[in-house]
């Protein structure tokens, strides 16, 4: 069993191409990201996903997506690789720059106000829908041949269009108020990779709060004022999202998901799933061959 949650998370270091103020990288099915745990960048990083389902976990908001995801990530907040050998996407996409790359006050100025409450929403995470999620994605791709000027303009354009739209979801609005101390996503980024690795089992309060030097009495305190969620709901939304993504990825019977997900009662597992999802296990599965989201 890997025990990389043991190491103390590292802040990852993004090195744009020479010439450039920021990062832009395309990955494909030869090429896959190699982020699978949770981790943290002082860049703000856009991320499209072309096609596929998969997970989407944004600070301690987690979902399972359909048909690609476009996504806007704030500088240091938590996230975990959203695509993997399963996920069935064409093409993954991300930019990364610092919220400075252009200036200390560059998003201040008049002309810029719209994307600087663009990136002032974006510490809390956003995701984009539909036909905008399409849209704007296919602009994404479209800057990956340009030198570096006409790239940077057209990621302008692009967060122009991201501020324009109504078409979003804000994910962490009722939590996740950390800010940029070090130490505070060090020790939740432990927290979140254990939980990633370990989720399959029952994981008692005392240990978690052993992991990260605090009684359990102030965890519970931390973990709730930092997520907005108890560590229980954070734990069991962590399995749900791993029950969806086996219930499209794997012909295998619901109670086997229900076991495999961590979850040790089967009508306990239907009754979280039907609340967090709207749905039954079963009916999410059978709608997963037709919707479009």
């Amino acid at each position: 069993m890997s025990t990389f949650y043991n190491a103390k998370p590292s802040l990852e270091k993004i090195v744009p191409e020479f010439g450039s103020s920021f990062f832009y990288e395309t990955f494909s099915k030869e090429k896959i990201n190699k982020d699978p745990i949770w981790h943290y960048h002082p860049e703000i990083e856009i991320v499209y996903v072309n096609g596929g389902t998969g997970k989407r976990q944004i600070g301690s908001h987690m979902s399972y997506y359909r048909n690609g995801a476009l996504m806007l990530i704030g500088s240091n907040l938590p996230h975990c690789g959203f695509t993997d050998s399963f996920t069935g996407n064409s093409s993954e996409t991300i930019i990364q720059m610092l919220p400075d790359f252009l200036g200390a006050s560059f998003f201040q100025i008049p002309e810029m106000n719209t994307l600087g409450k663009l990136v002032a929403q974006a510490k809390k995470g956003i995701v984009y829908h539909g036909d905008t999620k399409r849209r704007i994605g296919a602009q994404i791709e479209s800057l990956k041949n340009l030198d570096p000027f006409e790239k940077l303009i057209g990621i302008l354009q692009v967060m122009k269009e991201m501020a324009k739209t109504k078409d979003y979801t804000i994910l962490n609005a009722e939590g996740f108020i950390i800010e940029t101390e070090i130490q505070d996503n060090n020790r939740i980024n432990l927290i979140f990779n254990f939980v990633q690795e370990e989720f399959t089992r029952p994981i008692p309060l005392d240990e978690i709060a052993d992991k990260v030097s605090m009684s359990v009495p102030g965890f519970c305190r931390y973990f709730k004022k930092i997520t907005g969620k108890t560590f229980v709901q954070f734990v069991n939304e962590y399995r749900l999202v791993h029950a969806a993504k086996l219930l499209h990825e794997k012909q295998i019977s619901i109670t086997d998901i229900c076991y495999e997900s961590g979850f040790s009662n089967f009508s306990h597992f239907n009754k979280l799933f039907k609340k967090f999802t709207g749905r039954t296990p079963s009916e999410y599965r059978n709608e997963l061959i037709y919707t479009v989201s």
